[in-house]
């Protein structure tokens, strides 16, 4: 049986991107941080989950693009005299994390499920953003970030399904779409990407 991807129940706001088209710079400063804590994510289920040895290499190559990301974004900003910024607690990502339950099983497959929805949220924002963009190089950008992000939802699906059933794997992943999807709705409009 085919792969199935991470569903969205809703769909971003069109609307939204006039936030971050309007203040791009912080949107960058947000996003490069947003990299950051992916590849950091990758690398921490890494050491937390060491004896899960089939997936080290696929995370090993998630944390590797992730980063290879957040210093495409940080050479960004530096040709336009930006720096990181202190990092500001994203309260999309605390929400959705704080549905992980608790047992080394259990935790290890929402940890996979959270990071897929958040991947293929981002996957989503980048395709909106890359179609708003004025800037041809921009834009090209943000649509190769937009099918990378996409492939990375997948990814921490499939690492999920080489450890559990389809049906655990599908009941939770569900479960996670339908209150990420209310997280999302109840967000303020930031220029971040969350």
């Amino acid at each position: 049986m085919a792969k199935k991807r991470t569903d969205l129940l809703v769909a971003t706001d069109p609307a939204w991107v006039q936030v971050i088209v309007d203040n791009f710079d912080e949107f960058l400063q947000d996003h490069a941080n947003c990299e950051r804590k992916a590849s950091a994510f990758a690398l921490s289920l890494v050491v937390k989950y060491a004896d899960r040895t089939e997936a080290i290499p696929r995370l090993i190559e998630l944390a590797r693009e992730e980063l290879e990301h957040f210093d495409q974004v940080y050479q960004m900003m530096a040709r336009r005299g930006l720096t990181l910024v202190d990092d500001t607690r994203d309260l999309y990502v605390k929400r959705l994390v704080d549905l992980c339950r608790h047992g080394r099983d259990e935790r290890f497959l929402d940890r996979l499920l959270v990071a897929s929805v958040i991947e293929t949220r981002g996957a989503e924002r980048f395709r909106i953003i890359s179609e708003a963009l004025e800037d041809a190089e921009l834009a090209a950008f943000y649509r190769d970030l937009w099918a990378c992000e996409a492939k990375h939802g997948d990814a921490f699906t499939e690492i999920a399904l080489e450890y559990f059933s389809r049906d655990a794997v599908y009941t939770r992943l569900a479960e996670l779409a339908d209150a990420e999807a209310q997280i999302v709705q109840d967000l303020e409009w930031r220029p971040a990407l969350h």
